[in-house]
């Protein structure tokens, strides 16, 4: 299948490239040419898009959710996180099945596909629903290991890592822990085994609140980041959820260990646990990345309020209206959660990547006039303005019409069921 894209204004995403005027090509999963309009005529294409003048550029990554979580969207919305967690997101989860997380994902998936995103790391139970999920939905799911003391072990961990990291493209798996929190020290050191017998990166939730910290350095005399450190989890990569309470010597360690840090603005407001210092983050080159944390904690999986909440929070944590600006911003929410997952070849628009790639409508009042493209796709543009959604070069949403195999209605009642079953 070849398509051409043409008429279009292109942000490739690339170093050092402004957005121009030109065409985007694609044959079967990958690009074959972005690049000014004119060359095309000896060659022949299945379907030719006119982009009316719209914006083509790289797609967003989710770089942290929880998708089957859609359970919990405003069901619990006045506590705060560990409140939230231990008297109402526990005890529904302990009652959840395959067939459950399987159901409840599909919801998420599909906001994510119309929202422009095209690549969640997830991090929950069942990966077996997951992998099954991302396969009928041609979704790039990166999974991530959410072990603690009360689900999962070392071993299933082991056995997921080898299953789910073969089994098809469109799925992948790393490893894992829910929290420090929430797992005991040896369960932390076989992880720490597994992190070095397959020399692999790890991420898990670190210093999302005060109480965290402040409890892991009562107990341990280190904080989160610096416990995991001692144990030898990060030898090899990996990163942070949240990580809002980070001190200097955290930072540290995750600069000399090349971390990712995927920050999640809404949630952490949501639960009034705090703001991240992202300015500081970025000044010492620590890669970042932009997730909306699970559907029940945010409660919406839409990129565009977390990039929005990303720069503004900072404008008013530094009170300087120049802080975190734009065009890092975009950057993080496509090229640095690429980045965070451990992806490849889908994080600019460029020949042989992956066409992993949305069409944001700049014909609507909220984008007009368009004075500089990157300051609107942070501070105005909303999910209304995905008017395509691309991966591996097949259209998924377009003008407002999915293209999935899917009775949406019935997947809303058979969620609706789900919940009071888990209630």
């Amino acid at each position: 299948m070849r398509t051409r894209i043409y008429n279009a204004l292109i942000l490739t995403m690339e170093e050092g490239t402004e957005i121009f005027a030109g065409e985007v090509w694609v044959e079967g999963e990958r690009i074959t040419y972005v690049g000014p309009a004119g060359t095309s005529c000896d060659v022949t294409f299945d379907k030719e898009i006119d982009a009316e003048g719209n914006l083509i550029m790289p797609s967003f990554k989710n770089a942290h959710t929880h998708s089957a979580m859609t359970f919990g969207r405003n069901y619990s919305d006045t506590l705060k996180c560990n409140e939230w967690l231990n008297k109402v997101i526990f005890p529904m989860e302990a009652k959840m099945t395959e067939q459950h997380v399987y159901e409840l994902s599909k919801i998420a998936f599909l906001e994510y596909i119309v929202n422009g995103i095209t690549a969640c790391f997830d991090m929950y139970y069942e990966p077996q629903s997951m992998s099954k999920l991302a396969k009928e939905y041609g979704f790039r799911t990166v999974l991530c290991g959410a072990i603690n003391d009360f689900r999962e072990t070392p071993d299933s961990i082991e056995e997921a890592f080898l299953k789910y990291n073969s089994e098809h493209d469109y799925i992948a798996y790393r490893l894992g822990i829910h929290a420090e929190y929430t797992t005991s020290l040896p369960i932390l050191e076989k992880m720490a085994d597994l992190v070095h017998k397959y020399k692999q990166p790890f991420y898990t939730h670190i210093s999302e609140t005060e109480k965290e910290v402040e409890t892991c350095v009562d107990k341990y005399g280190k904080t989160p980041t610096g416990l995991f450190e001692s144990l030898g989890l990060f030898d090899y990569g990996g990163g942070a959820f949240h990580g809002v309470f980070l001190t200097d010597e955290d930072l540290q360690i995750y600069r000399d260990r090349n971390l990712s840090i995927v920050t999640n603005p809404a949630s952490n407001l949501k639960l009034a646990s705090g703001i991240a210092g992202i300015c500081k983050i970025q000044e010492l080159g620590i890669n970042l990345a932009i997730g909306t944390d699970g559907p029940a904690s945010n409660n919406g999986l839409d990129m565009f309020k977390e990039m929005y909440l990303t720069s503004t929070l900072q404008k008013l944590a530094t009170k300087d209206a120049a802080a975190c600006p734009p065009g890092q911003v975009v950057k993080m929410a496509t090229r640095g959660g690429v980045i965070a997952m451990g992806l490849t070849d889908c994080d600019v628009l460029a020949a042989g990547k992956y066409a992993d790639i949305i069409m944001i409508d700049l014909n609507k009042p909220n984008m007009q006039p368009v004075n500089n493209l990157e300051n609107a796709l942070v501070y105005s543009a909303n999910p209304t303005n995905i008017s395509m959604t691309m991966i591996g070069g097949d259209i998924k949403y377009y003008k407002g019409k999915l293209y999935i195999n899917e009775d949406i209605s019935e997947l809303y009642k058979r969620a609706g069921r789900i919940v009071k079953e888990l209630s």
